[in-house]
């Protein structure tokens, strides 16, 4: 018996405890994309931060996370993936315990782009590893177990977060991740053998290089424009220079090296190709609402951090029912089909999303949040489905760096334009609105309450609150009408997607990633 294998048989006699050292690092890092969400209003008062920037809590991470996942295998083969397993966690771990005493917002955008780095080898090594102790027989019932442990950040995050922001702080958030993943650390150190190093293959560091340089300079436009008054900043012109420079020549570069970053075959993958673009847009949609709906509650509508944090929780039992029921129909109904329906429930949702109103109950946000979960939940496997049916197996594990990395990427430049276009169109709506209230009309002077007399200072800084209030409801439905149309414009992407033949879908990994 080689020592390879002696090594895959050793693991396979531990599947249980390595299966629970790996879902709590799975859960671990699926509970920190959605568990800062519901304290984003608490962390921007902490921080001094303002609305167009508390989005970098969430994109540092993100694109951090988006940026190093392709060089995972990479790592893995040079040092080993049990050392990287172990690295990642405790890298993870600190650099949560560094939110956790961030002071600043520089701090905390520093330590969550910290989180990201470290964190992105965690989802691809907890599949590799849990595909190796378990026989192939067995592969998709170890998905399925993966697939639940994911699916538990967006169910618990919000309530979570929500918890232990009222209860104690929203420093909690992060510090969570300290026994969790001591633990996950313990499992993985006790009792997963020590895998031999492979030969150091090819990796292209230039386009990497080129490639990071872009995503970097780009997402800094995105988050620092409208605090910098966009082109009129010398700051936003440097870096729109670097990101265009970066995206030049990482194309050259891709199109005429030996060994590029990713394979061009890839490129001329018409489902690979589509289903990327597609997944681009999917993470706009996921991500800028998570984003934006736990601020509308709180500080729009009064809810406590806990109270939203449970009214954001029914989305991720929407995605779970959702996920199960795919699990089902993957295989016996036409994947586009699937696909089509989950746009429809997501497009329900939006509309719903577009008719909000400073006086509703929390009832709206809960049946928009569950039908939501549900069209999102039909999205993502069986688009993973479709991106990898059609190409060579020799190219799915590269191809699954890339289409994640492209999906997260959209997530990162959902949540910045998102935000972006909310201060923008709060500051245009509040014009708008308080260019019509005339202090001489008689319809103003006699209609308002007095508590909004704008004769008096206290009556004017009331009718200003007023007049903000509504004008950023206007302009949160501005961005659910946006996301409408967005997602009503990927339908047609559909039609450019083939069929895969019967047999030759994704593997098991390939598909829940």
């Amino acid at each position: 018996m080689s020592r390879t294998h002696e090594h895959e048989h050793v693991d396979a006699a531990r599947r249980w405890p390595i299966t629970i050292a790996i879902m709590l690092a799975t859960v671990m890092n699926s509970l920190d994309t959605t568990i800062a969400n519901v304290a984003l209003p608490h962390i921007q008062g902490s921080v001094s931060a303002g609305p167009e920037q508390i989005g970098w809590v969430l994109t540092s991470y993100i694109v951090s996370a988006a940026i190093m996942t392709p060089l995972s295998g990479w790592l893995a083969g040079r040092f080993g993936r049990k050392n990287l397993f172990l690295i990642s966690i405790a890298g993870f771990v600190a650099a949560s315990m560094l939110c956790g005493i961030a002071t600043s917002l520089p701090e905390l955008v520093a330590f969550r782009l910290l989180q990201g780095v470290f964190g992105a080898s965690l989802i691809p090594l907890s599949q590799a590893v849990l595909l190796d102790i378990n026989p192939p027989e067995k592969h998709g019932q170890a998905m399925a177990i993966w697939g639940a442990g994911a699916i538990l950040g967006p169910i618990l995050g919000p309530a979570l977060g929500g918890y232990l922001t009222e209860d104690f702080s929203w420093r909690w958030c992060f510090y969570i991740n300290l026994p969790i993943g001591i633990l996950a650390f313990l499992g993985v150190f006790l009792f997963i053998s020590k895998d031999r190093l492979e030969a150091a293959r090819r990796f292209d560091f230039i386009g990497f290089g080129m490639l990071t340089l872009f995503i970097g300079a780009f997402q800094l436009v995105l988050d620092r424009g409208p605090g910098e008054d966009w082109f009129s900043s010398t700051e936003i012109w440097t870096e729109t220079i670097l990101a265009v420079i970066g995206l030049w020549v990482f194309v050259a570069h891709t199109v005429t090296a030996e060994h590029p970053f990713f394979d061009r075959r890839l490129l001329a993958d018409r489902n690979f190709v589509t289903a990327s673009v597609f997944g681009f847009f999917i993470g706009i949609l996921l991500f800028s609402t998570m984003a934006l709906l736990p601020p509308m509650m709180q500080v729009l509508m009064g809810y406590p951090v806990l109270l939203s944090g449970l009214v954001s929780m029914p989305r991720g039992l929407g995605s779970f029912v959702a996920m199960f029921a795919v699990g089902q129909l993957v295989g016996r109904v036409d994947t586009r089909l699937i696909l089509f329906t989950g746009l429809c429930i997501s497009t329900v949702a939006l509309w719903q999303m577009m008719h909000f109103d400073l006086s509703m109950t929390a009832t709206p946000l809960i049946v928009s949040g569950v039908i939501q979960g549900l069209g999102i939940g039909l999205l993502f496997v069986p688009l993973s489905t479709l991106a990898f049916a059609t190409i060579p197996p020799e190219l799915r594990a590269e191809g699954s760096g890339v289409y994640t990395l492209i999906r997260n990427l959209g997530s990162s430049v959902g949540i910045s334009i998102m935000q972006a276009l909310l201060v923008s169109n709060t500051q245009t709506m509040h014009a708008s609105l308080a260019g019509k209230v005339i202090p001489t009309d008689p319809v103003v002077r006699d209609g308002l309450p007095a508590i909004f007399n704008p004769a008096t200072e206290a009556g004017l800084t009331a009718l200003n609150n007023e007049l903000t209030r509504q004008a950023t409801m206007v302009a949160y439905i501005d961005d659910f009408k946006l996301m409408f149309v967005i997602t009503i414009a990927c339908m047609p992407m559909l039609l450019l997607m083939r069929k895969p033949r019967r047999g030759s879908g994704a593997p098991a990994h390939a598909a829940v990633e």
